[in-house]
């Protein structure tokens, strides 16, 4: 198998999508230089690249189907993460979230991104071994139980957006599992009524905390919010992604939202508005079919996966990325409240970074056997 790889590696190596990855970061780089230039954080990117691409080599070039084989143990590993994150004096507190680690020279430490891929993998392993017929219950309670265990320890956290985008990991998989239409059609209508009510209840329960109503409301009353209360990020980010016009602003004036220090996080939550206002509207464009592309590499290389751990590792890959692009993007473009959801590839932090590339490498690590018996 060794020598087949080695012979094949290279030229079904999928280059363009490990470039296309490259590049978004390379050109988010600029932007987060842009957004931040008396900061380091632009350094920061670069070196997280740079380990970034060493990881998703290494996984690329191991086989997929032996790093599922040992999925529980990286899984009980990343749930360890997340409980030592908890822990005061070594878990950081951030904007009411205690959901990082401080480690000496690298610096913030971000477990839940890491989590995300080892959750993946433990799903892949579970729904994709040999079975016959459409799924049964308790295959989806017990897949409903490896996604609990770590949303549970991210609610307590307090990292609302990092749950939800957990959450489309286990729904394509359940998906592409054969589940049946029938709950899918009861889940759907079931959560559409709940929905509500379980707002309601969080309400009245505290567990959603006021600041958290107060940033539903700014999206669902817009023209009775505080612009310079809650309402503050999502209207300077707005302003910011309005005033690049077609083909940007001139970021050297220093006179845009950002580097007037109006736009709250430009270098993590909202780099995409920062694109808007260098870049304009033909930029986000160029954003956008860039991500387009890469997803529809990964979801070809799910197509050509040899077996159904493959095809769904890469399209739970899929998933997360999917929706974390629409959630940042749609609070940016304020339809969506602001949850503290990074960009892929975009966002300034070394752990959705290297966690991204790693993701990457799995896909690739199965589009590289899939002539492999």
């Amino acid at each position: 198998m060794v020598a087949i790889i080695k012979k094949r590696g290279l030229r079904d190596f999928d280059w363009l999508l490990a470039l296309l990855a490259i590049g978004i970061v390379c050109f988010g780089t600029v932007q987060i230089r842009n957004a931040q230039p008396t900061e380091n954080f632009w350094v920061k990117q670069l070196i997280g690249l740079g380990i970034g691409v060493v990881a998703m080599l290494l996984i690329a070039f191991n086989d997929y189907r032996k790093l599922l084989n040992i999925a529980p143990a990286f899984y009980v590993f990343g749930l360890l993460l997340l409980v030592i994150v908890l822990v005061p004096g070594i878990g950081l507190r951030i904007n009411g979230q205690r959901a990082w680690i401080k480690v000496p020279g690298i610096g913030q430490f971000q477990p839940s991104e890491f989590v995300k891929v080892t959750t993946a993998m433990m799903l892949a392993r579970y729904f994709g071994r040999h079975r016959a017929g459409a799924l049964t219950l308790k295959e989806m309670a017990i897949g409903g139980l490896i996604l609990a265990l770590p949303i549970f320890l991210i609610l307590l956290e307090h990292d609302v957006g990092s749950v939800l985008t957990y959450l489309p990991i286990l729904a394509i998989v359940l998906f592409l599992s054969a589940i049946r239409m029938r709950y899918v059609v009861a889940s759907l209508v079931l959560g559409t009524l709940l929905l509500p009510f379980t707002y309601w209840v969080g309400v009245k329960t505290k567990l959603v905390k006021n600041y958290q109503q107060e940033r539903i409301n700014v999206i669902l009353e817009p023209e009775k919010a505080d612009r310079r209360g809650f309402g503050y990020n999502t209207w300077q980010s707005i302003l910011t992604v309005g005033e690049g016009g077609l083909l940007g602003a001139d970021a050297s004036s220093g006179h845009s939202q950002s580097s007037l220090k109006f736009l709250p996080e430009p270098h993590t939550d909202f780099i995409f508005a920062v694109t808007a206002g260098n870049a304009g509207f033909v930029g986000c464009i160029l954003v956008l079919l860039a991500y387009a592309i890469l997803l529809s590499r990964l979801i070809a290389g799910a197509r050509r996966a040899p077996d159904r751990m493959g095809m769904l590792v890469i399209m739970a890959i899929v998933g997360g990325m999917t929706c974390q692009i629409f959630i940042n993007i749609g609070m940016e473009l304020g339809i969506l409240p602001v949850i503290g959801v990074p960009l892929p590839l975009m966002s300034a932090g070394l752990a959705s970074l290297i966690a991204t590339f790693i993701a990457i490498g799995f896909a690739i690590s199965v589009q590289l056997r899939r002539f492999v018996n």
